[in-house]
């Protein structure tokens, strides 16, 4: 009887697991180029609005489209000679199908929001967004920087004010007052460092049915130093998956199984 309540246990346990670990999330919905693979203007690596990625608007200023790579004798990498240069060259993802990403300067004064359209949202719903992000520094320049996304989802899109808090300060917004902005983990990137990929997400509440998805890179907390900071950004709802367990819930469940095919044989053992 105690083997039997003790296997009802473990299997419950599991469930359990299980059921936290794959909680189900909403991602947005009708995103396409999320890997800015489609384009009309010239080829990465070049300005955002010269290569001019389908679907996606703004990002005028030091934005920059890039294709994957890690040699800096590939001109077209991060890491390579076509500017912007950075120090280094975050490493390839293994994303189905391939992928471009976006490379941009961190410093205020020198860049601006990146929009995509998006309909059918319901308001008040929550969505997900996953993405991956990295950090690195403009050649020529030392100290080290920090540096993280900012990222809305409102009728309009992410605006910057460069310095205008003082001390080189700068501030974000929205003019939509019901707009949902929210940050990414920060990154500390050493003087003349990279921080490679990381796999973020972020929750967004739609206030409207149409609604502007925005990114703003924040380097250094908005100062306008030029250090400068170079962030990056590919995978837009392409990573891993919204609804995979975390590596600890798969441990734990594994932990589970072995542990319920032990009562199991236990079981067998003693009828026999």
């Amino acid at each position: 009887m105690s083997k039997t309540f003790c296997s009802l246990a473990v299997i419950a346990a599991v469930g359990a697991l299980v059921a936290s670990g794959s909680a189900a999330a909403i991602p947005l919905p009708g995103l396409t180029n999320l890997n800015f693979l489609s384009y009309t203007g010239s080829n990465p690596k070049n300005y955002f609005n010269n290569v001019d990625p389908t679907g996606w608007t703004g990002g005028t200023g030091l934005i920059f489209i890039v294709k994957p790579g890690t040699s800096s004798a590939d001109p077209d990498t991060a890491c390579g000679s076509t500017y912007l240069q950075t120090y280094g060259c975050p490493s390839n993802l293994a994303i189905p199908g391939g992928y471009n990403y976006v490379e941009a300067d961190g410093n205020p004064a020198f860049e601006s929001g990146f929009h995509y359209a998006i309909s059918g949202l319901t308001a008040g719903e929550t969505y997900t967004l996953s993405f991956y992000q990295a950090a690195s520094q403009q050649t020529g320049f030392s100290g080290d920087t920090t540096n993280q996304w900012i990222v809305s989802l409102g009728t309009a899109g992410l605006s910057v004010c460069p310095g205008c808090l003082g001390g080189g300060d700068s501030s974000y917004s929205n003019t939509d007052p019901l707009a949902d902005i929210e940050t990414t983990p920060l990154m500390s990137i050493p003087s003349h460092g990279l921080v490679d990929w990381n796999y973020v997400s972020v929750d967004l509440t739609a206030d409207a049915s149409n609604q502007l998805l925005s990114f703003l890179a924040w380097g250094n907390n908005g100062n306008t130093a030029n250090l400068p900071p170079m962030i990056f950004l590919a995978g837009v709802n392409s990573g891993p998956g919204l609804n995979v367990p975390e590596p600890a819930t798969l441990a734990l469940l594994a932990v589970g199984l072995i542990g319920l095919g032990v009562a199991r044989s236990r079981r067998s053992a003693g009828t026999n």
